[in-house]
């Protein structure tokens, strides 16, 4: 980090003696205020808490199904046989497999948390990229900085912000939220937005029906999962069931016997 802020450091201060006579042209942009002001990324963003909570609930849920099931086996160890238990186990042992793997599917580095917010900020971060070098041009700015990156700015005139003369070009195909009266609106001159174009249109939608098959294709798994569980669960049910009426009636014909003798 020091090394890079040094080497910013030091092409500032080379730039400005190299533009000393025509004066050095600096901005900035707030790449966390355009997202906040992205309504469909603070929409998605706001779906995707929700998703995460969702996922919570059921890895919690799971673990303490885990957990009663291995109480369970447990407290009924003395009526099982060994190939009950063996098999109880292995199902257990299974069942928090694929809790852990679920767990690391959505949390993991390469899980769906992940991978969805880069999905959200990537199309909104290559069309901010693509509105700065067109700014950078047109009002000859020698250097543009994200604020919100890794460069450490000390201080920053509000004047140099153009944040808001970014949102206002990205608002041709985002719906974004309102201005906010500050140094930023004195970019209101700018010249009128052009609608969206067909191209971008399509790349939307197809990254929506992209999402939406990758989404679908991950709840039918789960789905499935979840019913090969249960399929387990019945026969194991069935089963032990089967065990402990054979055990209750050779029990009661124990006893018939004893009280006959």
């Amino acid at each position: 980090m020091k090394t890079k802020v040094l080497l910013i450091v030091t092409t500032l201060l080379l730039s400005t003696s190299i533009f000393a006579q025509r004066g050095v042209r600096i901005a900035y942009v707030d790449m966390e205020y355009i997202l906040e002001n992205v309504e469909e990324y603070r929409e998605a963003t706001e779906q995707l808490a929700s998703k995460v909570e969702k996922w919570k609930l059921e890895i919690e849920g799971e673990k303490k199904e885990i957990f009663d099931m291995r109480q369970t086996l447990l407290a009924e160890k003395v009526l099982l046989t060994n190939e009950l238990i063996e098999e109880r186990e292995e199902e257990i042992a299974l069942l928090e497999k694929e809790m852990l793997q679920y767990q690391q599917d959505r949390f993991g580095p390469q899980g769906d948390l992940v991978m969805q917010k880069l999905r959200l900020v990537q199309p909104i971060q290559d069309q901010v990229f693509s509105e700065v070098q067109k700014i950078g041009k047109n009002k000859n700015y020698d250097f543009i900085f994200d604020k919100s990156a890794d460069v450490v700015m000390l201080y920053a005139e509000k004047r140099n912000d153009i944040s808001e003369l970014v949102l206002r070009a990205i608002s041709r195909t985002r719906k974004i939220s309102a201005p906010k009266k500050s140094a930023r609106s004195r970019f209101e001159d700018e010249e009128e937005e052009k609608p969206i174009t067909e191209a971008l249109r399509i790349r939307q939608e197809q990254a929506k029906e992209a999402e939406a098959a990758r989404a679908k294709s991950a709840e039918e798994k789960r789905a499935e999962q979840l019913k090969l569980r249960e399929e387990r669960k019945k026969a194991y049910e069935a089963r032990r069931k089967k065990l402990l009426e054979e055990k209750a009636a050779k029990q009661k014909k124990t006893k018939e016997e004893k009280d006959d003798n």
